[in-house]
């Protein structure tokens, strides 16, 4: 398989690749030969390699000894928290639960077997999130002490991503910035600071930034995903989360990110947290999210009933979405229809 990116851009990239079977290690690095590619079989050696060296990714096994992958990535997080981590199984049945690997601190996994062309793929969209971290850290790097400066590089910047997201697929083209304008109708409703009213914004204008690290043929399927691809898909919350790890001056916009697919009752992803545990923004932004999808036309199907909307959020109110802020939009829809509508039309 041939990859997008160029030969010389992958070759400045270092991988280490870590797996207690030495066979696994050499397919690896034939199917990696484009890139510069390190084959550590002793965990303990490889979580010391991380320490020592840099690198750009890690292909992690997840059943090795004396440390399985997910205590691999424990100690790792503790020094590192920058290292872009797929997590690879040999077998789906050995896998550790969903459950698990969206609570660990990684970016992506894949099955090892016949999947090399999907782990390919899962590499390539990998180092494209690593190299919007390095322009972060380089514009961090050279406006330190310019935070007025700082902020407006930063968006410029990630704002070229954001749109470089939503142009690979024409239905979802201004969904950030209708999330964005919903949000904050929301945030005046509920007496936010200004302060809030400002990460709220930016939070919800970058809160799918991680789909730039989804392979394409995944996000633009016209078809129903397959439950693996569904999985890579809830990925793009924690990876969103990682691209920005290093934008310290918008910290706040993170959790806005990494949690708005939490669900009030606990069975959102990424990290199941429930009620007020949900940061308060990202609960926001999750109802505001979730209305835009359902009133926005898709390849499959077209716009929904406002109506039938509505109906939706009244029900999913206490389980999908917090009840206040469900309440406070309800009233929205209800009071104010032409600020939303005027929305609409605008973006």
């Amino acid at each position: 398989m041939r990859l997008n990116m160029a030969n010389t851009e992958m070759s400045k990239y270092k991988i280490i690749a870590v797996d207690d079977e030495i066979g696994i290690i050499d397919s690896l690095k034939v199917y990696l030969h484009n890139y510069t590619i390190v084959g550590v079989t002793d965990p303990v050696e490889a979580i010391e390699r991380v320490k020592n060296e840099h690198f750009d990714l890690m292909l992690l096994d997840y059943i090795m000894s004396p440390f399985h992958g997910d205590q691999v990535v424990e100690e790792i997080r503790k020094f590192n928290k920058d290292l872009y981590i797929l997590l690879l199984t040999g077998h789906k049945d050995l896998a550790p639960p969903l459950e698990t690997i969206r609570k660990l601190d990684i970016q992506g996994y894949c099955e090892k077997s016949d999947k090399f062309d999907q782990l390919l793929l899962l590499i390539e969209s990998g180092l494209k999130s690593v190299e919007q971290m390095n322009m972060i850290k380089e514009i961090n790097k050279k406006l330190s002490d310019s935070k007025e400066l700082l902020e407006k590089s930063y968006l410029e910047s990630i704002e070229i991503l954001r749109n470089t997201v939503e142009a690979k697929d024409v239905y979802t083209k201004g969904h950030s910035d209708r999330v964005s304008e919903y949000s904050l109708l929301l945030g005046e409703r509920l007496n936010l600071t200004p302060e809030e009213m400002k990460t709220l914004r930016i939070g919800a204008l970058f809160h799918d930034i991680g789909k730039i690290g989804i392979p394409d043929g995944i996000l633009l399927k016209n078809g129903k995903l397959t439950e693996d691809e569904y999985s890579e898909i809830k990925n793009h919350p924690s990876i969103g989360a990682h691209i920005l790890s290093d934008a310290t001056i918008f910290a706040d916009i993170i959790p806005i990110v990494k949690h708005h697919h939490e669900r009030y009752d606990g069975r959102g992803y990424p990290s199941k947290l429930a009620g007020s545990d949900i940061p308060l923004l990202a609960r926001i932004v999750a109802v505001a999210d979730t209305f835009d999808a359902m009133t926005s036309r898709r390849a499959y199907r077209g716009a929904l009933d406002l109506d039938y909307v509505k109906k939706e959020i009244e029900t999913c109110s206490g389980t999908q979405f917090d009840p206040v802020i469900a309440k406070a939009f309800l009233n929205i829809l209800e009071t104010e229809e032409h600020k939303i509508l005027d929305i609409q039309r605008k973006v």
